[in-house]
């Protein structure tokens, strides 16, 4: 009768022939970690930059209201006091929302640099894990070629 041959030991053998570059993955996690540091970066410095327009703003417009809130001798003064007051709020307005424009197209501006940046590292990286790889495999295979005659 014929007997199985076990491959327990030709798959063993096989397995140990392609060895794991764990490097590749340490390397993908410091990319991917100063990616996500450089991200973070930007991502504070707007809301840094926005929470000071915010405050500004605050602050400019208690100050405006300070005039709105003052006693008048004549009635029209008030009528006055608040056409002024909301023109000037209309216009703080405008300058504020240019301003958080500018943060927004300076965090977009900022975004695109570091994505097309880790798109070309990537691809480097990759390229060269691709052809190590390739080399690895090509090595691993003639071992197991030779082996099984």
């Amino acid at each position: 009768m014929t007997k199985t041959p076990d491959m327990t030991k030709m798959v063993q053998d096989m397995m140990a022939a392609f060895p794991v570059d764990n490097t590749a993955f340490q390397n993908a996690f410091k990319t991917q970690a100063a990616m996500a540091e450089k991200m973070s970066k930007v991502a504070l410095e707007a809301a840094e930059k926005s929470t000071e327009i915010t405050s500004k703003w605050a602050k400019d417009t208690i100050a405006k209201v300070s005039t709105v809130t003052t006693a008048k001798a004549d009635p029209a003064d008030y009528t006055k006091a608040a056409t002024d007051f909301a023109s000037v709020a209309a216009e703080m307005a405008a300058e504020n929302l240019a301003a958080f424009a500018e943060v927004a197209k300076k965090v977009q501006m900022e975004t695109v640099e570091l994505m097309l940046a880790a798109g070309k590292e990537v691809t480097e990286e990759t390229t060269a894990a691709v052809k190590k790889a390739t080399a690895d495999v090509q090595t691993a295979a003639k071992k197991v070629a030779s082996a099984a005659k």
